[in-house]
């Protein structure tokens, strides 16, 4: 059954949400906290992972790329600030003009590689901006896990509104900026037969699409939350 529930919520509410009692208890996570940016050598089964993927502009040799609109992409602080104790996180820097399709197959792989190493399917979350949000809806597509969770960060667009056969399965997470083209992943949700739980929200930085080139607390707060928090 789908949990749809669109807010339009800020920091401070989403603070209030958080005291009063109204988000999902921590899951119990073994010790994280590194930081990989080719697949780990050694994997604990009892840590949990998390797949980020970048924007479409950081793809090539410029880790920290400026858009004339929208400013400086600042993917080291990014996955500096979106990194966790409690989790590790996993951010490759793809080279230019990656194929997405390619790409989200050889992502797929390295979950699968997760799995079979012991890694419970819960403790996985595929996290994307841009980009990277298509190329992390890709991925959930091939794996068809009920279990993972997805998160979205103004990445229901083009690729993947004219793809209508990609479905997302499992536990799936939106957040978009109000002031941005790219807006709610609801389409994808009312084509996706297989989903456990969605839940999405909308910030309004002013930045428009650059709202997630910089580890905004506005999205990283909740992004945070609901990687360690359970459905």
């Amino acid at each position: 059954m789908k949990n749809m529930n669109l807010v339009e919520i800020n920091k401070k509410h989403y603070k209030s949400l958080a005291l009063f009692g109204l988000l999902a208890p921590i899951t119990a996570f073994a010790k994280g906290g590194k930081v990989f940016d080719t697949f780990p050598e050694k994997i604990m089964p009892d840590d949990a992972y998390v797949f980020y993927s970048h924007g479409y502009i950081v793809e090539g040799d410029n880790p920290t790329p400026e858009h004339p609109e929208w400013g400086v992409y600042d993917f080291p602080q990014v996955k500096a600030k979106l990194s966790d104790p409690s989790y590790n996180l996993i951010a490759y820097h793809r080279p230019k003009n990656t194929e997405p399709f390619s790409f989200a197959k050889q992502l797929a792989d390295d979950v699968r590689k997760l799995l079979a190493a012991g890694v419970k399917p819960q403790n996985i979350t595929l996290i994307g901006f841009s980009r990277g949000g298509a190329l992390s809806i890709l991925t959930n597509h091939e794996l068809q896990l009920p279990d993972i969770k997805t998160i979205i960060l103004a990445g229901c667009a083009g690729l993947v509104a004219s793809h209508k056969a990609v479905k997302v399965t499992g536990n799936v997470y939106s957040i978009y900026e109000t002031s941005d083209q790219v807006g709610s992943c609801q389409f994808l949700i009312d084509r996706s037969d297989k989903v456990n739980t969605f839940n999405e929200i909308a910030i309004s930085t002013g930045k428009s699409h650059g709202a997630f080139y910089l580890p905004r607390e506005e999205w990283l707060t909740p992004a945070k939350q609901w990687i360690k928090h359970e459905n």
